[in-house]
């Protein structure tokens, strides 16, 4: 699985500096405070933003480091009050160093409730690790003689797993694959992507043919509503594309279930795979008793198919023009499938403007044999 473009390396470095700045930005302010306080001449005293220290020190640093820029900050105030010239007021120094020390318990207290809803976000996280190992599950780079790249991404802030989904197995039917997209964001997105998977790792090895395996999912998905009738579950729907690779022909079987069209890879020109007959998406298909029709393409050595979800092809730019994906994919046919997913992670960082849809992009290829030419 690789990173968003969303929350790729450069977003990731740009947080760990942000994140430095602010650890050590306590030292900082006590370094400026004294030295301002001490080069200035005259009755104005800086000396009463020491106290800020142990509250910038509170977003870092745990409860005894944030205790210890108290005591630092404290310790410069003593310092300064005897350092400035004149003599000492002692109210007045009382007041500093109470007013450091209120700061500095109410500090250590906003510390302790950090650290403490760090430790529970990182047992979510552990969490949703282990959730999207069982629900998205690692793609093998190849199957039965097809390679496998995938780019997935998860819109929602921290998330790892949403509506998009996607699967690749070895059946008796040749390699299957499923890239799909539930209608709708959060929980109820990820939990329809659940039983649309558990009925394809299922149904793909037993159904021979692709309306099967797609009947089974209709099936899967009345049931899943059924089950919940207070929900909208039956209102839930998912576009999908099923692909089928048999192992003795040089072509593919597609059947698109109102999913955008992939595209055929073919040395350096590029196709959309539009269905030969429109059907809608998964559990919309029964409203009007529609057919997925099955197409079959030619798929030999060297060919490519793209299969992507809406979040790629209406990510928008700050115009609101849709990312021109047959374009860019026009001009990187030349690359590799992994070095091609990176350029369009990167391109699609710099086109878009915001995080608003999951994306899953996953590239099928048939490699060319050594000495085949």
């Amino acid at each position: 699985m690789h990173n968003s473009p969303r929350g790729g390396p450069v977003g990731h470095r740009r947080e760990g500096s942000s994140r430095e700045i602010t650890r050590w930005s306590p030292f900082l302010l006590i370094a400026l405070a004294v030295v301002v306080d001490a080069s200035t001449p005259g009755a104005q005293r800086f000396d009463r933003v020491l106290s800020a220290a142990p509250a910038l020190a509170a977003a870092t640093w745990n409860v005894p480091a944030t205790a210890a820029f108290g005591v630092l900050a404290a310790g410069f105030e003593v310092l300064l009050s005897f350092t400035r010239g004149g003599p000492v007021r002692p109210s007045s120094l009382l007041t500093g160093l109470l007013v450091i020390l209120a700061v500095t318990l109410a500090a250590c207290f906003a510390s302790h409730v950090r650290q403490t809803r760090e430790r529970e976000l990182a047992e979510i996280s552990a969490v949703a690790d282990t959730a999207q190992q069982v629900l998205l599950r690692p793609m093998p780079p190849r199957l039965a003689g097809v390679d496998l790249d995938l780019l997935y991404a998860a819109a929602a802030a921290r998330a790892r797993i949403g509506g998009d989904f996607y699967e690749a197995l070895r059946t008796p039917h040749g390699v299957r694959v499923i890239v799909g997209d539930v209608q709708g964001k959060g929980l109820a997105a990820v939990e329809t992507a659940s039983v649309l998977l558990g009925s394809f790792r299922e149904a793909a090895y037993d159904e021979p043919e692709l309306t099967g395996l797609v009947d089974r999912l209709e099936t899967s998905m009345r049931r899943y509503s059924e089950r919940v009738p207070g929900s909208d579950a039956a209102e839930r729907f998912a576009t999908a594309v099923l692909l089928e690779v048999p192992p003795d022909q040089p072509v593919a079987r597609l059947l698109n279930c109102g999913h955008p069209p992939p595209l055929l890879l073919h040395g350096e020109a590029v196709r959309p795979l539009e269905p030969s007959t429109p059907a809608l998406p998964l559990n919309l298909s029964p409203l009007l008793n529609d057919e997925y029709p099955v197409d079959t393409v030619p798929f030999g050595p060297g060919d490519r198919l793209l299969v992507y979800t809406d979040g790629v092809s209406e990510t928008r730019d700050r115009t609101g023009t849709f990312y021109p994906l047959l374009e860019r994919i026009e001009d990187w046919t030349g690359l590799p499938s992994r070095p091609l997913l990176d350029r369009l992670q990167g391109d699609l960082a710099d086109y878009g403007t915001t995080a608003s849809d999951d994306i899953a992009v996953l590239v099928a290829g048939r490699p060319i044999e050594p000495g085949v030419a």
